[in-house]
């Protein structure tokens, strides 16, 4: 398939979705949902604009796939406000750590005893499947530094946490399908995988974030050039650094990026001050602010403002607008192709796997917690159903592929993996606008009753 037809495919998929977002949006379906009707549409199950070889293409998914799911990480981090000591990251933490593992286990003993697959696939496709996704859950995360609600602070932190979480997961299950050697490789892999990367990954990139942050924000406000820097350049830079410093000591790369993308913020915290709104509220950068006079540049009263305020502003601002760019186009991109080379991998098996995660085994993991007073019952439904599946699926099932899987253990894996993403796709696609409509219409009903409640679990 030439290059000429992929761009012109792509061109045509995102003018339709451009054309069409007036009356998507009232429709009770997500944008994921739509593109992946119109992969299975231009692909050999339809107009066959499109074919993908995934035995071919294995080595570049992985990489993309990787790049979406890193710049997705980073704007969660950016839009995690609140301060480390604040009781609401107990879910975040509590559903990255124990639920996953719990989803591991869970999808682990459902392949193996449901549909009588050796432990080693059991357990690689069950650490594939249980992270949540950054990329596709946007409507159900939090999408502005304000917004502090449970749940989507909780399914936030959650998506920013597991992927790299999940890591050691996939390589126990690698190192389990490789056999020979398994058990001196065990000690190894708890004290590499498990006991270093994990924290080393989180420490080096939250540093780095603040670090680089403080900074930056010194710089500019001692030159006076807070509109005139380019602030994509910044995001760019720190995803990358993060992420090779943290691989090069041995620690996960992902962890780190989400990390630098919330040390970062916990800076423009400081810069701004806690009590007050985010800064890019307060400075809201217009376009093209690098070309124009600096009193032209930003929109808001900024005489008011310290220095430090409107350049976190226009650097959160910048960071925010860009790094959202590319996760759009990113989904737009790697759902579409999803749906391409859905219908020549779909397993029937799927349908029972999936169902039994997303009504089952996620739900009752999250309803196995103490959270206490932290979720209240509805809340823990919310939570237990919205473990949408996608991106990072993706990434782990392509890492694998390029790992040393055989032919049939990899035709399994690709096929269970894109067909229960996909249905994921499809289920909370359809589901999530109306339930979160119902959830915010009682959260204000209740929100009327009790006018002294502001959902501040401190």
């Amino acid at each position: 398939m030439s290059f000429i037809i992929w761009v012109a495919v792509l061109g045509a998929v995102l003018l339709t979705l451009a054309l069409t977002s007036s009356y998507l949006r009232w429709m009770p379906v997500t944008t994921s949902a739509v593109c992946l009707l119109l992969g299975v549409g231009i692909g050999p199950a339809g107009l066959d604009l499109l074919k993908l070889p995934l035995d071919e293409a294995s080595l570049w998914m992985e990489h993309l796939t990787e790049v979406a799911v890193l710049f997705s990480l980073f704007v969660c981090g950016l839009k995690l406000r609140l301060p480390l000591r604040d009781k609401r990251w107990r879910i975040a933490f509590g559903l990255a750590g124990p639920v996953m593992v719990l989803t591991i286990i869970g999808v682990c003993l459902l392949l193996h005893f449901g549909l009588d697959l050796n432990w080693g696939p059991s357990l690689l496709i069950g650490a594939i499947l249980a992270p949540t996704d950054p990329v596709l859950a946007a409507l159900v995360q939090v999408n502005d530094a304000r917004d502090v609600d449970s749940v989507r602070f909780g399914l936030s932190g959650e998506a920013g946490l597991n992927d790299g979480v999940a890591f050691p997961f996939v390589i126990l299950g690698l190192l389990l399908l490789h056999g020979e050697g398994f058990a001196a490789e065990w000690p190894d892999w708890v004290l590499r995988s498990l006991l270093w990367a994990v924290p080393a990954g989180l420490l080096c990139g939250y540093w780095m974030g603040r670090g680089i942050g403080r900074l930056t924000l010194s710089l500019r406000i001692r030159n006076d050039d807070s509109t005139l820097s380019p602030n994509d350049y910044l995001a760019l830079a720190l995803i990358a650094l993060a992420y090779v410093v943290a691989e090069s000591i041995g620690g996960y790369g992902f962890l780190s990026v989400f990390a630098a993308g919330l040390g970062l913020r916990q800076e423009e915290v400081k810069s701004t001050g806690a009590h007050q709104p985010p800064a890019e509220h307060m400075v809201q950068p217009v376009v093209g602010h690098q070309n124009v006079e600096p009193q032209q540049a930003v929109h808001g009263d900024t005489e008011r403002l310290e220095d430090s305020q409107v350049a976190a502003g226009i650097m959160m601002g910048d960071m925010l607008a860009f790094g959202g760019l590319v996760e759009r186009a990113m989904e737009v991109f790697l759902v579409t192709l999803l749906g391409v080379v859905l219908v020549s991998h779909w397993d029937w098996r799927a349908l029972l796997v999936g169902g039994v995660l997303f009504c089952v085994i996620r739900p009752v993991c999250v309803g196995l917690m103490p959270w206490g007073s932290l979720l209240a019952g509805r809340q823990r439904l919310l939570i237990g159903w919205f473990g949408i599946r996608g991106i990072g699926s993706l990434f782990y099932l392509f890492y694998a592929l390029n790992h040393g899987l055989g032919d049939s253990v990899g035709a399994l894996c690709t096929d269970l993996t894109l067909s229960v993403v996909a249905l994921s796709i499809l289920l909370h696609g359809v589901s999530t606008q109306p339930i979160l409509a119902s959830y915010e219409r009682r959260k204000n009903r209740n929100g009327r009753k009790k006018p002294g409640h502001d959902d501040r679990a401190r």
